[in-house]
């Protein structure tokens, strides 16, 4: 099987898990202020593959949500090719329907190709599922990468770093003038930098370094989306929000619930309740 593939074999997936392109319509959903079961619902797959997506991801989509380039082959075109070679249809031929390199299909079908049964048996699920497995190709974190910068950031973020008086140096709390929580003070937000604040201060302290520099979109990241794990996740208490979960733009827009709908609005009630000739037409 593995002289047949040319290299080491890979385990088909079995039955084929919900495709990247649904979980990349989802995320645009989410974008547009729909809650992750609204989103799951709208793109057709269970509230739990919904709520699974958005808690790993933190409220933030881990991937490129840019519509998938015609460079690559989509899932219809699999599909197609799937279809063509089950016909006995050659792989020029094949090429020539879709609009594609004849090396494209070649390549397709002898690098995607099923091997679990001991043969090459091409099918369009699980082409799709290698394809999206190598094209993941995760990229290093930079807080992961470099030890110096990872430590500056959280430090930073949990307020703890201090003067050589021993006093703590950092943003001003939020000054208390009597009408707020007396508790409000102990929060641990209080001392603590923001990820903008931070991300602006390196290139003060490091004016020469490029290696210390990262955007505040990135600590965000780091803080929310699971796997990244270059910092520490109890940081995000000290976060302005306390979220653990970022919640996208477009929700705030949502009108929110409220007990007092159009229908028991005054100037909404009928004519013969202003009069309260009829018994129960009375407000108190």
């Amino acid at each position: 099987m593995a002289a047949l593939t040319g290299r080491s074999p890979m385990k088909s997936p079995g039955a084929p898990a919900l495709r990247r392109e649904a979980e990349r319509q989802f995320w645009r959903e989410i974008a547009k202020g729909l809650l992750p079961e609204e989103a799951a619902a709208s793109v057709g797959v269970s509230q739990a593959a919904g709520g699974r997506w958005f808690r790993h991801g933190g409220g933030m989509p881990p991937m490129d949500l840019a519509p998938q380039s015609g460079r690559y082959l989509s899932f219809h075109e699999r599909e197609e090719i799937a279809i063509l070679k089950a016909q006995g249809i050659g792989v020029r031929e094949t090429a020539r329907r879709l609009g594609r390199d004849p090396s494209t299909v070649s390549r397709e079908l002898r690098r995607n190709a099923a091997t679990r049964g001991g043969w090459l048996d091409y099918r369009a699920s699980v082409a799709q599922w290698k394809a999206d497995l190598v094209a993941r190709r995760p990229k290093t974190a930079k807080l992961a990468a470099n030890d110096r910068l990872r430590d500056y950031v959280q430090e930073r973020l949990s307020g703890q770093v201090s003067r050589p008086d021993g006093t703590m140096m950092g943003p001003e709390g939020p000054r208390w003038k009597g009408r707020n929580k007396p508790h409000r003070g102990d929060r641990r937000w209080v001392m603590a930098w923001s990820p903008e604040q931070i991300a602006n201060r390196l290139k003060v302290d490091f004016p020469d370094d490029e290696s210390m520099r990262i955007s505040h979109e990135a600590i965000y990241q780091a803080l929310f989306i699971e796997g990244r794990g270059t910092l520490k996740r109890e940081l995000v208490a000290c976060l302005r929000t306390g979220r653990a979960l970022r919640v996208p733009r477009a929700r705030s827009k949502r009108t929110s619930w409220a007990h007092v709908t159009p229908e028991v609005l005054i100037s909404e009630r009928s004519a013969e309740a202003d009069d309260r000739a009829v018994p129960g037409h009375w407000e108190g």
